[in-house]
C-alpha cells in the first residue's frame, strides 16, 4: 500500500499542468488574455479536483471500514 501511495504522491509532484477547457472556454480565454486565460483554466481544475477528493475520501473510509470488519 504504501508503494502505491508513494507512486501516486510522485506522480502528483511531478505531472504537468492540466489544460481544462472546453473549445468554448478556449475560445473565450484566448479574446480575454493571458492572466484572466490562466485563472480561468485554474478555476476549472479546482472545480474538478473537489468532486474527486470527496469521492476518494468516501471511497477510502468505506476501504478502511471493510478493512477492520473483516479483520
Amino acid at each position: 500500500m504504501s508503494l502505491l501511495l508513494g507512486f501516486f504522491l510522485l506522480c502528483m509532484l511531478f505531472s504537468h499542468t492540466a489544460m481544462a477547457q472546453c473549445s468554448i472556454c478556449t475560445k473565450t480565454a484566448s479574446q480575454l488574455g493571458e492572466g484572466p486565460a490562466k485563472a480561468l483554466n485554474s478555476a476549472i481544475v479546482y472545480l474538478a479536483f473537489t468532486p474527486f477528493a470527496i469521492m476518494g475520501y468516501i471511497g477510502w473510509r468505506w476501504w478502511k471500514n471493510e478493512k477492520e470488519l473483516n479483520g
